[in-house]
């Protein structure tokens, strides 16, 4: 292993964003905090985008913030959510990236059916059925799409915006419905079926690759001469974070658990069966030619929605008192579909959570706290339950479940889980997603070693909380 070295991550997600450095080494893998800032949606007529212009004034301050205190950084890697895109063209973007919630996505999900059944979709590149996935958006898009030159993952446009260079990173690509996870190359004869330009399609880079140095005019809006380099990582969020669950035993499953609740299995094949894609189940990219394989389920969007509804109409809330209150509740508390396609969009979400409750025949808990339990417990079992069908689905035994991510630090949601499930969960590193960009970036900088070698220094340097089954 090489001397220890230094890197930054720019880690974005659908609620806020970071810039973090990192000092890495054979027994060191240190991270601090530069920049904090928050993201979301926003509304532009009747539409839902991303105010991506906001977005990469923060990045750039991180960034720029983040080499004046470590003038050593010799890498940048950028992760983020999956799906979403901009269109450029002429070295512009052509307007605000839409949001993966807006209302168009159904009508691109009408259109892409119309020609390709989910049956064939599925077969073809063995992703999960989500209204908004990326080749759904992309056949909403209308005449802008012919417009463009490009279609960026947002990832692969913050490299572009740092670097000039188009590239569109496996992992990432892999979440666009467009992507054959046989072979790791875009699904041409998809794409011509669908009618898409080829053209639109960047080239394909894995994590570790370097995407290209920094342009002068970056350098200079980072007040920088250092020799700084953009190295390809993990680019879906979800695979960064799944390099750094310390998984020391082959039968873990992981929950990265954040917005969403991603449950699956590290898998060498994907699996592509009919009872996959009726329990929808997705097989998405990894790092090193892995296949998460895995299934959605709505995580602590639930809680923090309404946690935002009630701050709306009373005042703030804390977390951490409501959880607490919420774990001594010892009466049962009503359990819901976690994944019902109600729960979905922003709103009033206790409201819609109500309507959920009352039509399964339960009373409403009249208490806060007792509805936040009833969330938790929720998304409890439908993280059991998806762990289950993915052992069944892909004929492995689970004997231990990783939580990390913001998840991780809510007591009451992992032992749930463990109740739940009657298996141990370790729970943590919470920041597993930028643990996991870095972690990438530092071997292709010459820290070597495999995944199980990554993941041993982080279980060395983070180690889980351990949760039993108390059922």
């Amino acid at each position: 292993m090489t001397d220890e070295l230094h890197v930054a991550a720019v880690d974005l997600g659908a609620t806020s964003g970071r810039v973090m450095t990192a000092v890495i080494g054979p027994e060191r893998l240190e991270m601090t905090e530069v920049a904090r800032f928050p993201n979301g949606p926003v509304r532009a007529g009747d539409a839902l985008h991303w105010d991506i212009e906001a977005l990469r004034g923060h990045v750039m301050a991180g960034l720029r913030a983040a080499l004046a205190d470590d003038p050593s950084i010799a890498s940048i890697g950028i992760d983020s959510w999956a799906v979403d895109y901009g269109l450029v063209a002429d070295g512009e973007l052509l307007g605000a990236p839409f949001h993966y919630r807006d209302e168009r996505c159904a009508a691109g999900v009408e259109a892409v059916h119309a020609t390709v059944s989910p049956a064939e979709l599925y077969a073809a590149t063995g992703l999960q059925h989500l209204p908004f996935n990326t080749v759904f958006q992309l056949a909403a898009e209308g005449s802008r799409l012919g417009e463009a030159e490009r279609f960026l993952l947002i990832p692969d446009l913050f490299a572009w915006w740092l670097t000039g260079r188009a590239v569109a990173e496996q992992t990432n690509a892999s979440t666009t419905a467009l992507l054959d996870p046989r072979t790791g190359q875009w699904h041409d004869g998809l794409i011509e079926r669908l009618g898409f330009e080829r053209s639109l399609f960047a080239p394909l880079v894995a994590p570790g690759d370097e995407i290209g140095p920094l342009t002068p005019d970056t350098r200079a809006a980072l007040a920088t001469s250092a020799d700084v380099r953009v190295t390809a990582v993990g680019s879906h969020d979800t695979a960064s974070a799944v390099v750094a669950v310390p998984m020391t035993r082959p039968d873990a499953a992981y929950i990265s658990c954040g917005t969403w609740g991603l449950v699956g299995l590290e898998l060498e094949h994907p699996v592509m069966t009919d009872a996959a894609r009726e329990a929808n189940f997705t097989n998405e990219g990894g790092v090193d030619g892995t296949v998460r394989f895995l299934h959605n389920v709505t995580g602590l969007w639930l809680l923090s929605e309404s946690i935002r509804a009630w701050e709306a109409k009373g005042g703030p809330v804390d977390l951490s008192t409501l959880l607490a209150h919420a774990a001594r509740i010892t009466e049962p508390v009503p359990v819901f579909d976690a994944n019902d396609p109600r729960l979905a969009a922003p709103g009033d979400m206790p409201r819609r959570i109500a309507e959920v409750i009352a039509e399964g025949g339960d009373a409403v808990p009249s208490s806060r706290a007792a509805f936040a339990r009833s969330i938790i417990e929720s998304l409890a079992v439908a993280f059991a339950e998806a762990v289950r069908t993915a052992a069944r689905l892909a004929e492995r035994v689970v004997g231990v479940i990783h939580i990390v991510g913001g998840g991780a630090l809510n007591a009451l949601l992992c032992q749930l889980t463990a109740d739940h499930a009657r298996l141990p969960v370790l729970a943590g590193p919470v920041e597993a997603t930028a643990l996991g960009n870095v972690l990438v970036q530092a071997r292709a900088l010459g820290l070597g070693g495999s995944l199980a070698d990554l993941r041993a220094l982080v279980a060395r340097t983070h180690p889980p909380q351990r949760y039993e089954p108390r059922l």
